[in-house]
């Protein structure tokens, strides 16, 4: 008779080890390629994180800490509406003989001809005859696009611009797409008063702005490498505030409240 095996007496404890009491365990081999993977994600984002970091001090080290007029005169100057600094330095670009006339875009609807020139009484006659006001555009695409419209009404070739200077950047990526031609934009950015981009980690407001301006800039950049006409942007219309940005599709009519 065959005797049988001798009873384990682990098993009497409730702890003995068999073979088969981790069906599902792994083998080290696959483990080993599961915290490589999750140790290349982590390394991914973590270069990916530290590369914007790098780009955003670049941005902010290329913005302007001092205003200084064009280097040369232009056909048109052109001043986004965002800051009453902005109209007021592109009036007095206009008045220096920078330009032979101005475009104002952006304009709030409330916003009149006669607001403008109260806010500049000494340049009243000079708002009345070379001032256009541009209601449509509702962003920095409007803004690309109403320019170029107005550029060809009056067969004007080159154009100084008038924007902050945090918004200079984003700005003449998007006139450059419009325009076809960055040789023709004279930049003039506006030192704004209270953000000083020397110090910007010191000021959570001026951080905030800096950064988002930074992310809308690299959108734009990415935006722009693949839109032939920014007319057709589909994009425009998704980030319109207000009115519809389709409204910048419109035929131009160049126009101004009394």
């Amino acid at each position: 008779m065959q005797r049988a095996p001798a009873p384990d007496p682990t098993d009497a404890l409730g702890w003995a080890w068999h073979e088969w009491a981790h069906p599902h365990r792994a083998p080290a081999a696959d483990r080993s390629r599961g915290h490589f993977a999750l140790w290349a994600c982590g390394l991914g984002a973590g270069l990916a994180a530290l590369a914007l970091f790098a780009g955003f001090l670049v941005f902010v080290s290329t913005l302007a800490r001092h205003e200084r007029s064009p280097a040369d005169r232009a056909d048109g100057i052109v001043a986004l509406t965002g800051g009453a600094q902005r109209i007021g330095d592109a009036i007095d670009l206009l008045a220096g003989g920078y330009g032979r006339r101005l475009l104002i875009t952006g304009v709030n609807e409330r916003t009149s001809r006669d607001e403008i020139a109260r806010l500049n009484p000494t340049q009243r006659a000079l708002i009345d005859c070379c001032v256009d006001l541009d209601y449509r555009a509702r962003n920095t695409i409007g803004n690309a696009i109403e320019t170029r419209r107005w550029m060809r009404a009056h067969r004007f070739n080159t154009v100084a611009v008038v924007t902050s200077n945090y918004h200079m950047p984003r700005t003449l990526i998007e006139l450059d797409h419009a325009l076809q031609d960055s040789d023709r934009i004279l930049p003039h950015p506006v030192v704004t008063e209270g953000l000083d981009a020397d110090r910007w980690w010191q000021s959570p407001p001026a951080a905030k702005l800096l950064a988002s301006e930074y992310v809308k800039f690299l959108a734009s950049w990415v935006r722009t490498r693949f839109e032939d006409d920014p007319e057709r942007s589909r994009a425009a219309i998704l980030i319109g505030r207000g009115k519809p940005v389709k409204m910048v599709a419109e035929p131009l009519m160049l126009r101004g409240i009394d």
